[in-house]
Parts: structure tokens; C-alpha cells; sequence
């Protein structure tokens, strides 16, 4: 039988990065307009996308391609990938923010299209905890792919083990995760020199500023589909290529995947403190609401914590950003900080309630502690 070459096209988009919001989500509706014309005229042809922040603007603002999407979603012709809310800085973000950003993406997408991933996806990120292992896999994946740093690893594929002991599979994109105009039939050549015994996959499309799949491409695809002799190259999906990877032949990698892009864990710093924040204010407004049986819209909750998922985008938080980017995440994070607020005082004044009156002399203090347990100044 003769091994597989795996083609995974995508579509890498940066809602914001040397563009503002508004521009990186045109780009996301052009490249979905793209690639679902693509899917319904090529037969067999495959499009892979991750991020139910994007989806969110299609569905917004263009709800017939939205519902094009839905059909190839279930035709087979066009994959949810990765599962996340979106691509988010992989080392400064708490446990409990990459819980969310799974959750909120997984329930999206399940709600939506029915679809639970297996793989997670972070291409870009400048690092990755190995925190993170534990919670991929008690979450329901058992795959990972990033591409940064380049070539931690000397081979594409590993075993990554977390803290606990968890395990999960590895994939490092090491001939990254896109592909120039007309040039990804060179890629695949050229990839071939790296290749390992058994299957193998190369990512393709164009990305950053969107794109996906071009005609060129696609068509010179299709005839090197036909003329090649020594592999069987489909169009596939990163699950699908797990499926045949081996996993006793791989190396146990038992550490943090970091790191690169130093200089840009200091820049921007306004961005880096509103987030945290915010992130510790939105848990503690949870735990406040949940004991004061306090009424709230679940919906404006939601929009808090999507302010602060957005913000934790990997251009975003590390700050690689131009100076209008910056200004739209600190923005939205005001946003999500005044609704957060809101709820807080609400809470606190109904925790207030019904408290023994002090005695004559004495001045109350009321300290609301969110911890399961005893704290001390």
C-alpha cells in the first residue's frame, strides 16, 4: 500500500495584527467566500478552519455563506479545526483562560455544526505550556499542532507529556502552516526531503492576511494528484492523519514547547495588565454571583468573557500589534471590564443584605472572600 501524503488547506487570519478588527474580519469573510466556492467546484478538495470567533462574524454578518458552510461542514467538504475560540498566547494566559477558550469554542461549534475536534490548533503562538497537555486531554482531545518555536523537535511528530502524566500527540509544522500563491506544489516537493516513514502531512494555503486556497493552485494540485507515483496525496484533515500516525515509534517530549519572540513579552504592557485584570475579575465575579443567587443576562456575562478571550489573541497579548489594534483590544477589554463591575456591585450590595446590625461604636466592614479557603492580610 503506498503511503499518504496528507494535504491540510488553510487558511491562517489574524483578526488583528499590522490591520485593526474590522479589516482582519472582511479578510476572514473574503477567504470563507473563497474556499466555499472552492469546496462545491472541486471534487474531493478539503477546507480546514478553526476559531468560532470568525464563524461568529460570518454568521453575523454574511448568514447565507454561513449557511453554505453548514452544508459542506456536513458534507465532509469543509472541517472545523482546532475547536478554540481563537489562537491565543500559549504561555501568559492562567489555566482557568485556556479552559475557557476550549469551552466557549467547543460549545460554539457543537451548537452550530454538531462537531467536537480531536486536535487543537495554535500555529502561531510564540510558545506553549506544557500545562496545557493535562487540559487538552481532559477536554477531549488527543492532539495538538503548533508551529513556534521552529524545530524545537528534530522530527515533526512526538509524544507530549504533561505534568500529570498525561499524554497526547505532538505535531510540529516545522515547514509551516501556509504556502505562496502558485507555490504549493514546490512546497510539497520540497517537503518530501523531510518526509518519515508512513504517512505524512503539509499544510498549504495562503495566510496571515487570509486567502486559503487559490484556483492556481488547487487545479496544479490536481494534476500532481495524477502524476505522482510514489504517494497517494489526498486532500485530508488533521484528524484524519493522526488516525495514521504510530504512536509507540514516537519520542516522549517532557517539557514546555518555548521559546521565541522574547522581546515582545514586554511591549505593550497596558494590554498585558488590563488583561490580567480582568481575567481575575471575571472569576471572581462569577464566584459572587453564584453565592449571592444574584440575577444576571447570561448573555452580557458572555461578552465579558469573550472580551477577555479576544484580547489573549497571540498578536494581542504579547503585543505584536500595531498602535490601533492595541487601542481596539484595550477597548473591548474596558467593555468587558464595565460589565464585570456592574455585576460585582450587584453581587456584593445583595451579599450585604440581611447582615446582623453592628454594635453601638463599631464600623462594618464587608469582605467577600472567593477562595475555598482562609485567607490573611
Amino acid at each position: 500500500m503506498k503511503r499518504k501524503i496528507h494535504l491540510l488547506c488553510n487558511a491562517h487570519i489574524d483578526p488583528v495584527w499590522l490591520w485593526e478588527k474590522r479589516e482582519g474580519c472582511a479578510e476572514a469573510i473574503s477567504t470563507f467566500r473563497v474556499a466555499a466556492d472552492f469546496c462545491e467546484k472541486y471534487d474531493g478538495f478539503i477546507f480546514n478552519h478553526n476559531e468560532s470567533f470568525l464563524y461568529e462574524i460570518v454568521e453575523e454578518h454574511e448568514p447565507e455563506l454561513f449557511h453554505r458552510i453548514k452544508k459542506l461542514v456536513d458534507e465532509g467538504k469543509w472541517r472545523i479545526m482546532g475547536g478554540w475560540y481563537i489562537q491565543p498566547d500559549c504561555l501568559m494566559p492562567t489555566g482557568e483562560s485556556f479552559i475557557r477558550q476550549i469551552e466557549v469554542g467547543n460549545r460554539y461549534f457543537m451548537e452550530k455544526f454538531g462537531v467536537k475536534t480531536k486536535t487543537a490548533v495554535n500555529f502561531d503562538s510564540f510558545g506553549h505550556t506544557r500545562g496545557l497537555v493535562q487540559i487538552l486531554k481532559k477536554t477531549g482531545y488527543d492532539s495538538y499542532v503548533f508551529m513556534r518555536p521552529l524545530k524545537i523537535v528534530p522530527e515533526n511528530d512526538f509524544i507530549w507529556r504533561g505534568y500529570d502524566g498525561s499524554e497526547i500527540i505532538g505535531h510540529n509544522t516545522n515547514s509551516g502552516y501556509n504556502s505562496h500563491i502558485g507555490r504549493a506544489v514546490i512546497k510539497i516537493e520540497n517537503a518530501k526531503q523531510r518526509f518519515h516513514d508512513g504517512d505524512n502531512l503539509v499544510c498549504w494555503g495562503i495566510g496571515d492576511h487570509g486567502g486559503g486556497p487559490s484556483k492556481i493552485d488547487l487545479e496544479e494540485i490536481g494534476q500532481y494528484m495524477k502524476k505522482e507515483k510514489e504517494f497517494d496525496v489526498i486532500h485530508s484533515s488533521f484528524e484524519k492523519y493522526f488516525d495514521s500516525v504510530d504512536m509507540s515509534k514516537l519520542r516522549v517530549i517532557d517539557k514546555s514547547m518555548i521559546h521565541c519572540m522574547v522581546g515582545c513579552y514586554s511591549s505593550m504592557s497596558k494590554v498585558k495588565r488590563k488583561h490580567r485584570s480582568i481575567e481575575g475579575k471575571l472569576d471572581l465575579c462569577e464566584k459572587m454571583l453564584a453565592v449571592s443567587d444574584t440575577d444576571y443576562n447570561k448573555k452580557e456575562l458572555l461578552e465579558a468573557e469573550k472580551a477577555l478571550l479576544y484580547s489573549e489573541f497571540h498578536d494581542s497579548l504579547p503585543g505584536t500589534m500595531i498602535k490601533e489594534a492595541e487601542e481596539n483590544v484595550l477597548s473591548l477589554l474596558s467593555f468587558g471590564e464595565e460589565i464585570l463591575d456592574r455585576y460585582c456591585e450587584k453581587a456584593f450590595f445583595r451579599l450585604c443584605r440581611g447582615q446582623k446590625k453592628v454594635n453601638d461604636g463599631e464600623i462594618p466592614i464587608m469582605v467577600f472572600n472567593p477562595h475555598p479557603y482562609k485567607i490573611t492580610k
